[in-house]
Order: C-alpha cells, then sequence, then structure tokens
C-alpha cells in the first residue's frame, strides 16, 4: 500500500466531524468518520478503533474532550465492521442499526420490539444513549424505549444501576470485560449484582467467582474494608427495592468511573486535568486473599505479611495437612470435634469470635433484633454454622459451609462460628483464676526480663560501629570448616586466595538469634520457603537482619546449608545478597543476612497496588541488576557457580531497588573448565526449569540463562509464569511467542508500562532478549556476557528467536524425576525466600 493511501486511511481513522448536536432521528445516519456530541459536549458517539488497531471499526461512546478515546459503551462489540464503511442509523422499524456500509449488511441492533415509526436516538450528557419515541433532541422528557445504560459493556458511570434490568425485569444488568486489552468482544469477567443471596457486588471469571464485595450494610460494602474512606465512597446506594446498585459523583464537574478490565480486575479511574491522565485509586482483588476462597472453606486468608497465610478458624484443622504445610490450601479445613447437636451427647455446644473478618459468603436473614436472640436462632438449627449481627446487617446465619474469608487489620465485623463445647474457653471462674495467675507471672516475668536484659546489654556492647560501617560481632558459640570458609575465631591453613576470598564470618549463640528476633515471635516473621520461614530482627546496638531459619521437617540438610553459606561468604558483588553471619546449635541452622526493608521482587511486580512502585526504569534497572550478577557468578567470580532456582521471590531489592540475587542452597560450583554436568537430584521450580536439565537432569550457566528469560517474562508482562497454566498457551512463554509470531508484542507487556510515557523499543528489545534466552536448545541460547551487551547496546543485531517447544509449566510430564526428586516445587517455593534484608 502506498504512503498517501496510508496517510488517508489514517485521517479517515482519527479524524472525526460532528453531524448534529445530540441526536439522529429517521432518516439520518452515522457514517465513518462523523459523530454527534451531547448537549454539554461531555460524550462523542461515532466509530472508533481500539489502540493501535485499524483493522476493525466498532460503534461506541467516549468523552469528547479526553484524550484516548477512553470508550465507556460499545454497540457492536462482538460483529465489528472490518473496513470504513460502516454506517450507524435508525432503520424502518425504529431499531438502531449498525451496518456494513457495502453489502448492507445489519451486524448489531437495538432488537427492541413494538416501537414507533417515528424515533430519535439522543445521546446525553450523562452518557446515556436512549432511543425515544417521538423526536425530544434533548431526551430529557422523551418516553424511553431503549437506553444504552439498560446493555452496559465493561465501564459502571455515574447514573447507571447494576441490578435487573428496568425495561425486562428480568434480565441483569452486568458488566463485561474486554477479550483482551485490544479486543472489546466479551472476554471472560462479568461483574453484576448477586441475587443468590443478600444484595453484593461479584465478579466472576465464567462461571467460577472470582471476587465478592462484601453485603452492603446500607452504608459501605463490608468487604471492602477501606471504603469508610471518602475516596471510595461515591455516594454508593440500594433501591428500595433492593433490586440494583447505583452511585453518583461528589460534583458535576468531577469525571470518574469504574471499570471491570480483561483481567478480571475492577478499578475506579478519576480523570486528573491538571496532569491529562486517569488516575486510579484502587483496583480490586487487591491481594490474593481477596481472591475468591483462597483458603477453602472453614478457613481464612490473612495478608499482613510478604505472601498470603491461611489459618484454619477455631475448632477445625486443615483437611489434607501435607498440602497445607507447603501452601496448597484449596483442601480446606475440617471439623476437629463434633457437634453436640450431632452426636446427641455432651455438652450444649457454643460460639467462638472472630473479629475483623470478611464475613463468609452465602449468608441469610433471620428476623430478630437482638444479639442474643440471633444466637439462640442458631442454636437451635443444628445445619447453622456461624451468625453475625449489627454493623446494618441485622441478624446472618449460615447454613452451608464458611467460605471465601478475609482477615482485615482493625476490621468492625464479628463472626460467631458454632464449635463442640470442648473448643469453648474455660469456665468464667477459671478465667479469672487463670487472669490473676497471669497479672502475678507477668510481673514477675516483666522484673526478671529488665535485669535479663540489663545483663545482656552489658554483655554484648561489642556490637556498636567499628569506623564507619557497623561490625557485627556477637558471641561466638563453636568454629566449623565449611570448605575453606573463615568464620570468627577459626584459623586452619588453606589456601591463600581463597581465605582472602572469604572474609570472616561471625557464628552467633542461639540464644543472641533468638533475643535478636523475640523468641521468633509471628510478629516479626517475613515469609515461609521451601526450606524453612525468615524472621526479621534487630542487635542492640541497632543494627537489623533477616534469619533464615532451617526448617527440621524441610529438604534442606547440612549440605545445602554448608553449600550456602560457603558460596555466599566467598561471593562479594553488589547484585548478590550479603552475609553477615550463621548459627549452628544442635539440630538449628540459621543463616543471618543484612535486612532489606523492600523485600523481594515478586512482591512488586506481581501486586497490582506495588506495581505502580516499579515502572519501566526500575524494572530495567533489575533486569540489568541481575544480569549482572549472573554473569559475575558465571565467569567473573573465582568460582564458576550455577544458581539453579533463579526466580522473582529469589530477587531482593535495597532501599534503592537495586536487585540482590539471593539463596544459594541450591548452587551449584563446576571447574575451571567444566560447563555442562549431570545430576539425579532435581532441584528448583516448575516454569523455571531448563528442559534439559528437567528432561535429562544436565545443567549448565545456559540453565540459568533460561531461568533469567522466564524472570523477564515475568517483569515485563507483570504476570507470574504459572499465570498461564490454565489458558490455551499452557505457559508463559508459549503466550509471549505467539503474540511475538502475531506482530503484536505490546499486548504482551504490563498495562502499566505500556499506558505510561517509557520506551517501548526498549521493551520489546528486552522482550526480544527473553525469547533468545528460552530456546530450547542451550546452543541457541546467548551467554550472559552476550545478554548484558545486548541490554547495554541499542545497535546490536539480536538473531530471531525460534518458536519455543517445550517448557516446564505443571506436573505433566515430569512424574519421571519425582521418586529422584529430593527438592522439587510446583508452587514457587523451593528454598526459603530470604524476604527484605
Amino acid at each position: 500500500m502506498n504512503k498517501p493511501l496510508l496517510l488517508i486511511l489514517f485521517l479517515c481513522c482519527t479524524i472525526s466531524q460532528s453531524i448534529a448536536a445530540n441526536s439522529i432521528s429517521k432518516g439520518q445516519s452515522i457514517k465513518d468518520g462523523e459523530t454527534i456530541i451531547s448537549n454539554g459536549k461531555k460524550f462523542e458517539l461515532g466509530f472508533f478503533s481500539p489502540l493501535n488497531s485499524t483493522r476493525n471499526r466498532y460503534v461506541g461512546i467516549w468523552y469528547h474532550n479526553i484524550p484516548g478515546p477512553t470508550v465507556v459503551w460499545i454497540a457492536n462489540r462482538e460483529t465489528p465492521v472490518t473496513d470504513l464503511s460502516g454506517v450507524f442509523k435508525i432503520g424502518e422499524d425504529g431499531n438502531l442499526l449498525v451496518l456494513n456500509g457495502q453489502s448492507k449488511e445489519p451486524l448489531w441492533s437495538s432488537n427492541t420490539s413494538s416501537l414507533p415509526l417515528n424515533t430519535t436516538a439522543v445521546l446525553r450528557d450523562d452518557g446515556n444513549f436512549v432511543l425515544c419515541a417521538g423526536s425530544d433532541e434533548l431526551g430529557s422528557n422523551c418516553r424511553s424505549l431503549w437506553q444504552s445504560f439498560d446493555e452496559p459493556t465493561d465501564t459502571y458511570l455515574p447514573g447507571m444501576r447494576i441490578g435487573r434490568n428496568r425495561r425486562t425485569g428480568e434480565r441483569e444488568q452486568i458488566l463485561t470485560s474486554w477479550k483482551t486489552e485490544r479486543d472489546p468482544s466479551k472476554g471472560g469477567f462479568r461483574l453484576g449484582f448477586d441475587e443468590t443471596g443478600l444484595a453484593q457486588i461479584v465478579t466472576w471469571n465464567q462461571s467460577r467467582r472470582y471476587w465478592r464485595s462484601g453485603l452492603w450494610n446500607n452504608q459501605v460494602f463490608v468487604g471492602v474494608p477501606n471504603m469508610r474512606s471518602a475516596l471510595l465512597t461515591y455516594g454508593f446506594s440500594l433501591s428500595n427495592d433492593g433490586n440494583y446498585f447505583s452511585y453518583r459523583a461528589y460534583s458535576g464537574s468531577e469525571i470518574m468511573i469504574f471499570k471491570i478490565r480483561w483481567d478480571g480486575k475492577v478499578v475506579e479511574l478519576r480523570w486528573n486535568d491538571g496532569k491529562q491522565n486517569w488516575d486510579s485509586s484502587f483496583s480490586l482483588p487487591s491481594n490474593e486473599c481477596d481472591v475468591y476462597n483462597k483458603c477453602g472453606a472453614y478457613a481464612s486468608c490473612s495478608n499482613f505479611s510478604m505472601m498470603p497465610r491461611c489459618e484454619c478458624v477455631r475448632g477445625y484443622e486443615p483437611r489434607f495437612r501435607e498440602r497445607w504445610e507447603v501452601g496448597n490450601w484449596s483442601g480446606g479445613c475440617v471439623r476437629k470435634v463434633a457437634l453436640q447437636c450431632e452426636s446427641n451427647g455432651g455438652e450444649r455446644d457454643g460460639f467462638v469470635e472472630r473479629d475483623g473478618v470478611k464475613l463468609p459468603d452465602f449468608s441469610s436473614f433471620t428476623a430478630v433484633r437482638s444479639r442474643d436472640e440471633c444466637e439462640a436462632s442458631c442454636l437451635k438449627n443444628c445445619s447453622c454454622k456461624a451468625y453475625a449481627h449489627g454493623n446494618g446487617l441485622g441478624c446472618l446465619t449460615w447454613n452451608s459451609d464458611l467460605v471465601d474469608m478475609e482477615d482485615f487489620r482493625g476490621g468492625e465485623f464479628k463472626l460467631y462460628i458454632r464449635v463442640a463445647n470442648s473448643e469453648l474457653d474455660k469456665n468464667k471462674k477459671s478465667s479469672k483464676n487463670a487472669i490473676i495467675i497471669a497479672v502475678v507471672l507477668g510481673i514477675f516475668l516483666l522484673i526478671s526480663s529488665g535485669y535479663l536484659l540489663w545483663r545482656f546489654l552489658g554483655k554484648d556492647k561489642g556490637l556498636c560501629k567499628r569506623g564507619d560501617r557497623e561490625e557485627l560481632v556477637g558471641d561466638v558459640s563453636r568454629s566449623r570448616d565449611f570448605g575453606g570458609v573463615e568464620f570468627s575465631g577459626q584459623h586452619d591453613k588453606g589456601d591463600d586466595e581463597e581465605r582472602d576470598a572469604a572474609p570472616d564470618l561471625p557464628m552467633y549463640s542461639f540464644q543472641t538469634i533468638a533475643t535478636a528476633t523475640d523468641n521468633f515471635s509471628l510478629a516479626n516473621k517475613l515469609g515461609q520457603g521451601g526450606f524453612g520461614p525468615v524472621y526479621k530482627g534487630k542487635f542492640p546496638c541497632g543494627t537489623e537482619i533477616a534469619v533464615k531459619r532451617l526448617s527440621r521437617q524441610s529438604g534442606q540438610g547440612l549440605e545445602e546449608f554448608e553449600n550456602e553459606v560457603k558460596l555466599i561468604a566467598r561471593l562479594q558483588h553488589r547484585n548478590l545478597v550479603r552475609l553477615l553471619g550463621c548459627c549452628i546449635q544442635g539440630e538449628e541452622k540459621m543463616l543471618i543476612y543484612e535486612y532489606l526493608p523492600n523485600k523481594s521482587l515478586d512482591y512488586f511486580i506481581f501486586d497490582p497496588n506495588n506495581q505502580l512502585r516499579l515502572d519501566w526504569e526500575k524494572r530495567f534497572n533489575v533486569i540489568e541488576g541481575i544480569a549482572r550478577g549472573l554473569l559475575y557468578l558465571h565467569r567473573d567470580s573465582r568460582l564458576r557457580v550455577i544458581h539453579r532456582d533463579l526466580k522473582a521471590s529469589n530477587i531482593l531489592l535495597d532501599e534503592e531497588m537495586n536487585p540482590k540475587i539471593s539463596d544459594f542452597g541450591m548452587a551449584k560450583i563446576f571447574g575451571g573448565n567444566q560447563n555442562q554436568a549431570n545430576t539425579n537430584r532435581l532441584v528448583g521450580t516448575y516454569g523455571y526449569m531448563a528442559p534439559e536439565y528437567a528432561m535429562e537432569g544436565l545443567f549448565s550457566v545456559k540453565s540459568d540463562v533460561y531461568s533469567f528469560g522466564v524472570l523477564l517474562l515475568e517483569i515485563i508482562s507483570g504476570k507470574r509464569n504459572t499465570h498461564y497454566r490454565d489458558q490455551d498457551h499452557r505457559s508463559i512463554i508459549g503466550y509471549a511467542w505467539n503474540l511475538w509470531h502475531e506482530e503484536r508484542a505490546v499486548d504482551f507487556v504490563d498495562p502499566f508500562i505500556s499506558n505510561s510515557s517509557c520506551p517501548m523499543t526498549e521493551v520489546l528489545r528486552c522482550l526480544h532478549i527473553a525469547l533468545l534466552c528460552v530456546q530450547d536448545s542451550t546452543i541457541e541460547r546467548p551467554t550472559m556476557a552476550s545478554v548484558v551487551l545486548m541490554l547495554a547496546s541499542e545497535a546490536a543485531t539480536l538473531p530471531m528467536p525460534r518458536e519455543p517447544t517445550f517448557t516446564v509449566g505443571s506436573s505433566v510430564g515430569m512424574d519421571l524425576f519425582i521418586e529422584t526428586s529430593e527438592v522439587m516445587s510446583n508452587n514457587d517455593a523451593t528454598v526459603t525466600v530470604v524476604v527484605g534484608r
């Protein structure tokens, strides 16, 4: 196609001409390139194409004076016009029609029966497009025969209703997401009014619930804990008949909308006229615990630490304990002791209180006034599992499993869960005696603790500053030789170069670490990895630390522990984690790292709220830092090291968001001339494993290159590699390749990045490098030296990648290795995640 013709096509797609103030009547039409504008010049209607596309044309409504366009409604979203010949008009029967201009074939209709012959369609200032009887061009007094507000697409506008269709009284008014970010046809996510129980908003992924707002208590949705802030309230209201929700903006000048995105996120968007962009104050679900029924029945999800954590409610225990302990919570929990009403014996059942919880789904309303009456009503019914009362909800009872619970810090909603009498607290007298004993014991412990703390502070004055940096000199319990690594107090002879490469490493006593972490309290727990928990601690001099405490039940034994100590103590690079010391006492084995408040990379790139803190400039800095760290391990260090478990949770971030590679428990040292090795003991994480390692046990520096490629795809897309397992592409690699091959690589990029002003050529170059890194053949993968060069030089010509045909993204094809594998993961948790040092 020649350039003049391309220019004409571009002008046709981007330049619109208004043909009327705000309406069309019978005999009039809107052709592609023409629009109508609402009376107050707020909204515009006409033909448009999605971003970066000119192939398909749709009739839509968008904001008139806002760049974009920001489309809020689409007529023919399932049947686009494939050229510029489209026509929008009122047909002979009075219905609105979208026609293919060449064949005159109708592609969409308002499909309303028994219309008068004389109809007018009016675009109002609230964004509603109304088909009226007669010719009222303002549309304010006309009799509405059809309106766009009754058939919404993906956008919820002020004044629009979500619930039953007012016109039919039966069909639900729901929002349906786009199929992709650039394909407005109906996607897999829907948002609407839940009519299975009391009033709440629900999103579905296909037919499965994906998120819910919690019940409406006439003020807020109780499942959105921060909704009381002015930012989120927005004047939501439920109709008197309980059939629909609506909301209004604070003022007529404020422009705001709610949208269900193609990925299922419900976002609030507000136009910032000063910055000329859309601000988003929240997206729901806001974290993993918000996802529907994350923990299964009778369990509540807590998101107060780096990773979500599930806990059975009182009186229940995990249904499948082994799965539960490794983070597979889908089985939920079961009752420990049968209820009295079920066993027809024993003492009367009672209730335990759980405070600050998102109330479970599928409740029933009971018409009683007081909480005592509500409890008595539940107690009379053996099927009643729990009750709640107050907060504008009245008396709610649950006769089915308690599902989709989430802990809210400082929440105001209390749930009373029915348990057997043996699960209740002791009687009041025993409780009173226990309180007296506890007070006396507490005073004694307080005095004793003060004395011991005074003695401890006097003893450990060695934990202080030396020169311009803090030196950790804690009490050294004993020494142990770890392959030439020199600890404080150890002076064994060995290779001079190795001794120089391994600085003195303090070994601390168990008591010192226990004191620093407040006896490993839950409040100091940072996270849980495959080999045990990680705790935050502080030495008396104020130095903060992260303590990796090896679980006795973990697969990591003394060999892996010694391996990690030996490697990290010898390696010195700005992009590698810094080890401060260790502890070995009896069966206890611990590593002490410098504490990093910014935690790990997965905390940012996979969390919708934290993603906003990691723009493309920071992400590219992270990519370069990881690449330089791997290059040091593979080529520039005295030891040639293969990490073997590179993933987002093993990349820590310092105060300035600089990356540091951590967790060397699975790493392997190569000889000077050695390029490849074989093992029958597979370690690592599904989704990051190179195919030759997974299938044949062969590993080399190219195994780390493959993992780096997968990690690079995650950083670019903002999605875990497991996100695509249940989809057609089955892996993030397959999805990326298909979009690359179809020249739609921009669709792969995290919307937060693609919608910003970042250099898209640099982003797509990184995607190109990632696809080279995940090639099936090790020969076709670049070395990390080449990767660093390709990242640094825009002038370097990159080879074209081939289609990857094999990925290890699920357990399929991996069963052959389970018997010989001592350390394996399908949930992204092999080596303990040292979160934040």
